[in-house]
């Protein structure tokens, strides 16, 4: 979505700049060329981005969780007799 907004942007601009010259070939070679880097890029959504964020977010919760819980049960544990 991100990079269709991108370009439909850019070709919007090339689009008033070359909209009475003879170069209406030339953009269309520019918006191929554009879409190819865009796709080469191997971008992701912001959508996409916010959703992983969000997974990351709760899996530090969860991991400061586990380690409080272990620290409850090694105190919990007999000394151990270490030679």
């Amino acid at each position: 979505m991100l990079r269709q907004k991108i370009m439909e942007d850019i070709s919007a601009k090339i689009s008033e700049t070359l909209a009475s010259s003879p170069a209406k070939d030339m953009e269309k070679n520019v918006k191929a060329m554009l879409g190819a880097a865009f796709t080469r890029l191997d971008l992701v959504t912001r959508e996409e981005f916010d959703i992983q964020q969000e997974v990351l977010k709760r899996t530090r919760e969860k991991l400061s969780q586990l380690e409080a819980r272990i620290a409850e049960l090694e105190q919990k544990l007999p000394p151990s007799d270490a030679a």
